[in-house]
């Protein structure tokens, strides 16, 4: 590190990292995006170009091995995640990994191999936006009364066959994709960890992906989570919390532009048709920008990051009973 300020490198150039992430990071005040690496160099050099990084490696050891980066932010297809955070840790870096951090929980508990002085963290951004962070004050607050449901649709449309979110066998399909962000927003919002899981999934007769699934999870002492995702329909973001004196829609849960103000709702049920609910208006925020300078600050050591190894392993306990249920057809326990 270089005094106030961690030194990134970025391995691959996947579209999130390229679109959203790295020109997040690069907007984080204790953060500098030093280098970028791809297993084509030239491919590396045309993103290092692109997006003004000094640094283009041909290889991911090439970049590890740099003495003068600090993190890495690794955006690989999930087969990969767990293989190249691994190596980063144990070549002295700390890693922002994107989610879902494994191919599940065997996979995610690996991580514990870490360096103890390494700091791993799963790339929930939702986590950082003061969007989330507000829903939960108003939920703390007793706002709503006991809360009793998460609820949540998750969509959009990709039939592309050369697209990862496609491939089953390294972890493509809407459940690894999308599916963790409602599990997210259940353990963020009801602030616990479900206890069982059951699903209906069905699946695309090519891609063997599944494409569609319904899921509830049983949260105990009355609060559940409940949410429908897909790969394959309308795009749609709905993510609600319910409470016994009132509830809170969040209008864009995950993609919240970074350049434009966002809204959530908190609904007392005066009336059905939304007239007298109250809006609150939430400032243009960079999601992904908060996330950067969160892991930036911890890496300094000036403040403590929430979200480590451990709960990126319950995340998959969550995921790995989903599967489970699909199979049986019945209740698995988390």
């Amino acid at each position: 590190m270089t005094g106030n300020i961690v030194r990134w490198g970025i391995i691959s150039t996947a579209n999130i990292g390229m679109e959203k992430v790295t020109p997040g990071i690069m907007k984080s005040a204790h953060s500098k995006v030093t280098a970028i690496c791809s297993r084509n160099l030239e491919t590396a050099k045309a993103a290092a170009s692109k997006l003004g990084i000094e640094k283009a490696y041909g290889s991911y050891e090439e970049m590890l091995a740099d003495p003068d980066i600090d993190a890495v932010y690794n955006p690989l297809p999930n087969h990969l995640h767990v293989e190249l955070t691994l190596a980063a840790a144990k070549a002295g870096k700390h890693v922002l990994c994107e989610k879902p951090m494994s191919m599940d929980v065997a996979d995610a508990e690996r991580l514990r191999d870490a360096p103890k002085d390494i700091i791993i963290s799963e790339a929930f951004m939702v986590r950082y936006h003061p969007q989330w962070l507000r829903a939960r004050e108003i939920i703390r607050s007793g706002e709503l009364g006991e809360i009793r449901s998460v609820n949540a649709v998750f969509t959009y449309f990709n039939d592309d066959p050369n697209n990862v979110r496609n491939m089953a066998d390294i972890g493509g399909g809407a459940i690894m994709d999308i599916g963790c962000y409602p599990v997210t927003a259940g353990r963020f919002f009801l602030e616990g960890e479900p206890k069982r899981v059951v699903t209906l999934v069905e699946r695309d007769p090519v891609f063997k992906t599944d494409r569609f699934s319904s899921t509830i999870a049983d949260f105990g002492d009355g609060k559940q989570l409940a949410f429908t995702i897909s790969t394959q329909a309308v795009p749609t973001q709905r993510f609600e919390i319910v409470g016994t004196k009132a509830r809170i829609e969040m209008m864009i849960a995950i993609n919240a532009p970074a350049d434009q103000p966002t809204a959530i709702i908190i609904d007392h049920g005066l009336n059905l048709d939304g007239s007298l609910t109250r809006r609150e208006i939430i400032p243009a925020c960079d999601q992904y920008t908060e996330q950067a300078e969160a892991f930036a600050l911890a890496v300094l050591g000036k403040k403590s990051l929430e979200y480590g190894i451990e709960d990126a392993i319950l995340s998959m306990r969550v995921l790995d009973a989903i599967f489970k249920s699909e199979k049986s057809g019945s209740w698995e326990n988390v």
